[in-house]
């Protein structure tokens, strides 16, 4: 719908309210409500928001080695801009209208940690080459029989799972929860967050779900708004969804896989699929898998943000620690799939289902799209039985500080996604960790309480 049929739709519905939501830079979606009158007048230039927003962490705690914003810039408001073209309607809330927003112009330059406005750059940046680019992100999450003031009140210990045991592709599991299991699938529908499948993954209250892929920026914003209305649908079932990579060290953790793929201008040809290649690949996806592979190692924490996600990307546990691919393997980074024309693809399985999903697909889309301006060759050999072992291109960070350090310094990820965003995202992931390097966990006080 355009602006003038948004209006009328207001009317002619007796709509008094929207809202509106953007992604920070850990991927955490943040809004407001407004009125209609609010909403038509910040149409054309934005509403205030105040910027504090890209200046503090995931629990409101100011960075201090920020240049974006701070207590020496006075914290103030930037333009929030409405993108028309996101409208939907909340089926789990009466269907009161919903917009996505960001912080950029119509060219998609303004605020250079807007994570959205990043995506929407590289993808016109992708389209000015002449490709359209396809994604898709699918999510694993655990959830459990808790309240966020349940687990307050137990320090986070003891915590329940919605079933028990290990039952992946359980049709038992999911009946026994159907409700929340056919309102996931219903009402995301409804909220155009189309499913293309949803099952239990192995282990205790885990579900997996793959969401139909569209044009990238498009699949961000769908990636982004399930993470938080699987939260919501859950919450109203007396369920607690989280998607932490890896909530407990005895389970599985949480994937964010992200499968792409480059067609021409018109979405009608596959380039990424070639019928004289022994494994279907064009010279196209090759340049481009050469990119990907080439940049892995400097543009790390836009697949992994957290502390947390490193905790997951360790050896036999489904996620890769080594600079590999393979075709159809699922022990290598980058995994290529060619089961037909249609559906050839590459999958980077390096995110998390904690992974904010505007900058790991920036980072997916732009680091592939290097390899093909540079044509790159793809000169490291697909990786045949266990990617773990193959060490011989190098491996994954072991931690956030390390794989930070390595993005800061970078060229690489400067010409990728310029240097404005580079300094202040690698300064946010630094101070993340410095919150955690400060903290006194449960395993110091087990280890050295009283033997040391």
């Amino acid at each position: 719908m355009d602006k003038q049929q948004i209006i009328s739709y207001l009317k002619e519905k007796d709509v008094h309210k929207i809202k509106f939501a953007f992604a920070d830079i850990d991927g955490v979606l943040r809004g407001k409500i407004i009125g209609n009158e609010k909403f038509i007048d910040g149409l054309q230039d934005g509403y205030g928001f105040c910027d504090v927003v890209f200046g503090w962490d995931s629990g409101d705690i100011c960075y201090n080695n920020v240049a974006l914003t701070g207590w020496h810039t006075g914290y103030p408001d930037r333009p929030c801009r409405i993108d028309l073209s996101t409208f939907r309607t909340i089926p789990w809330q009466d269907n009161i209208p919903f917009f996505i927003a960001d912080f950029s112009k119509n060219d998609g330059k303004d605020l250079p940690a807007c994570p959205r406005s990043l995506l929407k750059r590289v993808a016109a940046h992708c389209e000015e080459m002449g490709y359209h680019p396809e994604f898709a992100q699918e999510f694993e999450w655990f959830n459990f029989r808790e309240t966020p003031q349940t687990l307050k009140d137990k320090s986070f210990t003891q915590i329940q799972t919605l079933t028990p045991g290990m039952f992946g592709y359980s049709i038992l599991r999911t009946s026994q929860n159907s409700d929340f299991y056919y309102d996931l699938f219903n009402l995301l529908k409804e909220f155009n967050i189309p499913l293309e499948g949803l099952h239990t993954e192995t282990g205790p209250g885990v579900y997996e779900a793959a969401i139909i892929h569209d044009q990238v920026l498009q699949a961000a914003d769908k990636a982004v708004l399930f993470k938080n209305g699987v939260k919501e649908i859950a919450d109203l079932h007396g369920i607690m969804a989280s998607f932490m990579a890896k909530w407990d060290e005895k389970l599985p953790g949480c994937s964010g896989h992200i499968h792409q793929s480059l067609w021409d201008k018109k979405y009608s040809k596959n380039l990424f699929y070639s019928v004289d290649d022994e494994y279907n690949m064009s010279a196209l996806l090759k340049h481009y898998l050469a990119g990907q592979l080439h940049c892995l190692p400097y543009i790390l924490p836009m697949y992994a943000p957290t502390i947390n996600s490193y905790k997951r990307l360790v050896e036999g546990a489904w996620a890769p620690t080594t600079v590999t691919w393979g075709v159809d393997n699922r022990t290598t980074a980058l995994r290529v799939l060619h089961p037909s024309e249609k559906y050839t693809r590459l999958e980077t399985r390096i995110p998390g289902s904690d992974s904010n999903p505007y900058l790991a697909m920036a980072a997916s889309l732009s680091s592939g799209l290097y390899g093909i301006k540079n044509k790159l060759p793809l000169n490291i050999k697909p990786t045949v039985g266990n990617g773990y072992e193959d060490k011989t291109n190098g491996q994954l960070s072991p931690n956030l500080y390390e794989a930070a350090m390595k993005m800061k310094g970078s060229p690489i990820a400067a010409e990728l996604f310029g240097a404005d965003f580079v300094e202040h995202f690698t300064q946010t992931r630094l101070w993340e960790w410095k919150q955690f390097a400060k903290s006194v966990t449960d395993w110091e006080l087990k280890r050295y309480f009283e033997i040391i």
